[in-house]
């Protein structure tokens, strides 16, 4: 099982990110990571993502950066 962020725009388009990210082994794994490197996305134009493993969408909605920004 590979664990896999989509990047996103507001709009929920797909888009690049800035920081390179990684397949991770464990749920854990990846949210430590999107933990450590949501302002760099954030400042790189990311809006939005979605954690996926393999092709199933983990949570019921995108995770806001912006909202992660105005909590911290």
């Amino acid at each position: 099982m590979a664990w896999v962020w989509r990047f996103e725009k507001a709009d929920g388009t797909e888009t690049a990110p800035p920081v390179e990210p990684e397949e991770f082994t464990t749920q854990g794994d990846a949210e430590s990571w999107i933990g450590e490197e949501w302002r760099a996305l954030l400042d790189g134009g990311v809006d939005q993502v979605r954690l996926f493993e393999d092709t199933t969408e983990i949570y019921a909605s995108p995770m806001s950066l912006h909202e992660a920004a105005d909590a911290g």
